[in-house]
């Protein structure tokens, strides 16, 4: 059976729906933070000691490259609890319709939005 469908191969011209990038965010997000897990665990490990953790102090007001990696990191945890939260509601039964994961989606988005802005406020 020969199927005379139309093939698409061109994923630039593919438009996502909402939910599926909040998906797929959350996915990366995941990721980020398992590679930052390292840096992570290095910051608590020089705030143990007081020296070191001047160190970090010191890094952390002097040097832009440091504040913008610990912004990426805490909007990063942030997106990923409020995915994280809306895949739980969505196990529970709550917004699993199409509008509601439409509502949900975008909320995720938003609220990770103001969350990044308030984070880069404290950071900076």
């Amino acid at each position: 059976m020969i199927k005379k469908r139309p093939k698409n191969l061109d994923l630039t011209t593919v438009r996502q729906p909402i939910p599926a990038i909040s998906s797929i965010l959350h996915r990366i997000t995941g990721v980020v933070l398992f590679i930052a897990m390292p840096i992570l665990l290095w910051m608590l490990q020089k705030s143990f000691d007081s020296a070191g953790h001047a160190e970090l102090h010191a890094m952390f007001t002097e040097s832009f490259l440091w504040q913008f990696i610990l912004w990426a990191i805490l909007t990063s945890v942030v997106y990923h609890v409020f995915a994280g939260v809306r895949h739980l509601l969505m196990d529970m039964g709550i917004g699993e319709t199409l509008k509601g994961g439409r509502v949900s989606a975008w909320s995720v988005i938003i609220l990770s939005a103001i969350s990044a802005v308030l984070l880069g406020v404290w950071v900076w």
